[in-house]
């Protein structure tokens, strides 16, 4: 299904019934798998038989959502996890382990900044972390000799950062390690990282991808292209004595990221996602393309309302000329980004919060990116772990209202957006 335009690979991929099987992607909601020998079921533990014996390392459901998102995103492969955060540091942990180090842009969403700026740090894995904006100097310049990977956002969450993907990749690859991108808010229907030179794409598929709020998951991706045959990586391209001796590389070809990540730190963290999760996201997933396009046409009208209030202090979003990531966005996501818009208000916080307070159409949740407007304030919620400074290295100022604008008809949102200014106004 390669050559399927990716709208119909949200329908189609992954999954194709037999004769006489249910149309529908079934759930297998089953722990384990019967085998009629212990020799079969003795190859399966060998890696030297494909098929599914323990739900932790593989599941019939599961694994059809991996090869539809695999498709997307134009990988070789792919693994489901039980969040965003666990394919984070599952994608990362792969290949960094405690006494080397890893660069990483400042903007990111604020989970995975603590993520890296602590509890990885006391795993034993060092991050330097470098503006989203740095020049290929700078970004030289944070590699170490034990550096082994890279890690930015396609689109910062909820800084609206644009990654310049060819830079960050031609950084890395420089210095023989790869280049993990977060995908998360463009989703692979906006942009596919791999084609800009990403090895490893992640999602939460908490976001876009279920786009219901239903599921919380994650998901890693394998681009196949990378290049293991540099002495910097000897847990893909030698005996792995913890299953048998097999080496990766040897066994698994192009998809040996992904399978180390699957038959070492699944079997060993068990991070999995469940059968009935990935049954949530499938369903998600098939009205991707049709989500997206809404989610971005009523973004691009929303910022542009915001732009045009005088009420309104300033306005964050790619789709608008003005904006300094305008010729990114344009670059790597031509159709459009996300339905993310970052504004903050004349008054202060304690408008901000007078705003949100008087909102009736949109909800005030944590959470982003589902079919239904939401709002949050950052500062206060999901990046509170951070200083003042770190928020201003992660482009989120204390004002910052992140609106995530859903698939209702503009008009009610337009309406519900300029009620709430005008009450903000009155605090």
């Amino acid at each position: 299904m390669k050559d399927l335009q990716r709208d119909t690979l949200c329908i189609h991929a992954g999954y194709k019934p037999g004769n006489g099987q249910p149309r529908v992607m079934p759930i297998v909601q089953s722990t384990t798998y019967t085998y009629e020998s212990s020799q079969e079921m003795g190859d399966l533990f060998d890696l030297k038989a494909e098929g599914f014996f323990y739900t932790r390392l593989g599941n019939p459901t599961n694994d059809c959502v991996e090869q539809k998102i695999a498709a997307l995103e134009g990988g070789v492969g792919a693994m489901i996890t039980s969040s965003g955060q666990a394919a984070s540091l599952l994608s990362v942990l792969n290949i960094c382990t405690a006494g080397q180090h890893m660069v990483c842009s400042s903007a990111i969403y604020g989970g995975t900044f603590n993520l890296f700026f602590k509890t990885i740090k006391e795993m034993g894995v060092e991050v330097t972390f470098v503006p989203p904006t740095a020049s290929l100097e700078e970004l030289r310049a944070a590699m170490q000799e034990n550096t082994r990977c890279v890690f930015a956002e396609t689109l910062s969450n909820p800084s609206l950062v644009v990654t310049d993907l060819e830079l960050f990749a031609q950084a890395a690859h420089e210095h023989g390690v790869p280049l993990i991108v977060d995908n998360t808010f463009p989703t692979p229907i906006n942009c596919r990282p791999i084609e800009f030179g990403a090895d490893f794409v992640v999602h939460s598929t908490t976001k876009y991808m279920v786009g219901h709020a239903v599921q919380v998951g994650g998901v890693i991706v394998d681009s196949g292209k990378f290049n293991w045959d540099n002495g910097k990586f000897p847990a893909l391209t030698e005996p792995d004595e913890s299953y048998h001796g097999v080496v990766y590389t040897k066994q698994f070809g192009p998809a040996a990221y992904i399978a180390k990540a699957r038959c070492h730190l699944m079997r060993d963290l068990g991070a999995q996602a469940a059968p009935m999760n990935a049954f949530l996201l499938n369903l998600g997933l098939e009205t991707l393309a049709l989500r997206m396009e809404r989610h971005c046409q009523n973004a691009q009208k929303v910022a542009e309302y915001l732009q045009s209030d005088p009420r309104v202090s300033w306005v964050n979003h790619p789709g608008l000329p003005g904006n300094p990531y305008y010729i990114l966005a344009q670059k790597y996501m031509p159709h459009g980004s996300c339905g993310v818009v970052a504004f903050g208000i004349k008054g202060g916080r304690e408008a901000a919060q007078k705003f949100m307070d008087s909102l009736e159409l949109a909800s005030v949740v944590t959470h982003v990116a589902d079919l239904r407007t939401c709002v949050l304030h950052p500062a206060s919620t999901t990046h509170r772990q951070l200083s003042d400074q770190q928020l201003q290295e992660a482009g989120v100022p204390a004002d910052l209202i992140r609106l995530s604008v859903g698939i209702e008809n503009l008009e009610d949102i337009l309406a519900d957006l300029k009620q709430a200014i005008e009450k903000a106004g009155k605090a």
